[in-house]
């Protein structure tokens, strides 16, 4: 039996040793079918390695937020910019053109609203893989508490999703969720990236936190960063520019994009600093130029 207490803590990372070459450029996933590695180089770019998805799914818990009240209008005309598009199923179908040529990650589970304290106690599975496969989606998003009092449920949903997902050639993404019972800890995203991924997920998404490349490092599978709440854009690339530089392959931003003064200029800024490999201090000055052009 697991002892959390008598747990030795890691420490040798093995940062000079790159991960094994499985003939596939994307981390842990050589061995996968064809149809899933199909789908990869859809969210990923096989050039660079790395992703920018732009996260529009905040409504299936909060409504109608700022930036998102017409999505139609909103996020629309930011989805050239972007290589992944990432929403629930509804908000796909009603509000994005059919004729997108941007991959779509489906969130597919449900969750307790805002209006609840904890969140993670109406975790599971909100659609099946024969509607995700309609939708013709690249991966499906599932939301994972670890640590939180719906852990098991949200974990079951998760390999659920994975076991569909191997029969039909379809990623899934682990999503780590952060709450009361959940630190934004070194300690706590390298225990919740390591189940995603071992239970199943092809990627991982989490937040970024002190020590990350221990993270990136631990994890199996290509990890992405949630751009969580709005940062002054400055603050945003600078953050998107360490989490790259420290093992990310892709960030997954939702506020810092369709909040920002300059949407279109910020979501452009961020792909620089993805596959173009700006700098922070680069990709605030290419933000400008676009904002004032």
């Amino acid at each position: 039996m697991a002892d959390a207490v008598g747990n030795k803590a890691a420490k040798d990372y093995h940062f000079d040793v790159p991960a094994p070459d499985q003939g596939f450029f994307a981390r842990g996933l050589g061995h996968t079918d064809w149809g899933m590695k199909n789908r990869i180089s859809h969210l990923f770019s096989p050039e660079t390695g790395n992703t920018v998805m732009l996260a529009f799914d905040h409504g299936y818990i909060m409504g109608s937020t700022a930036g998102l009240e017409r999505l139609d209008v909103t996020i629309a005309p930011l989805c050239e910019y972007a290589d992944v598009l990432m929403g629930t199923r509804g908000a796909i179908r009603s509000c994005i053109p059919p004729t997108t040529k941007k991959a779509i990650c489906l969130r597919a589970t449900h969750d307790s609203s805002v209006l609840f304290e904890d969140m993670s106690l109406g975790s599971g599975l909100a659609m099946d893989m024969e509607d995700a496969l309609r939708m013709n989606a690249a991966a499906l998003a599932i939301q994972c508490f670890v640590g939180g009092a719906g852990e098991r449920d949200s974990l079951e949903a998760l390999c659920r999703a994975a076991d569909a997902g191997y029969k039909y050639g379809v990623p899934i993404l682990g999503v780590t969720a952060v709450g009361k019972e959940m630190a934004r800890t070194t300690q706590y995203f390298l225990l919740a990236t390591r189940i995603l991924a071992e239970l199943g997920a092809s990627a991982v998404k989490t937040y970024y936190c002190e020590d990350f490349e221990k993270v990136a490092a631990s994890c199996p599978v290509p990890i992405v960063i949630a751009g969580g709440k709005k940062l002054p854009e400055a603050e945003a690339l600078e953050m998107a520019w360490r989490a790259m530089s420290e093992g990310a392959r892709g960030v997954d931003m939702g506020r810092n994009i369709f909040q920002s003064e300059h949407p279109a200029a910020m979501c452009q800024a961020v792909a620089a600093v993805v596959h173009r490999g700006f700098d922070a201090k680069r990709a605030y000055e290419y933000y400008l130029e676009l904002a004032n052009a």
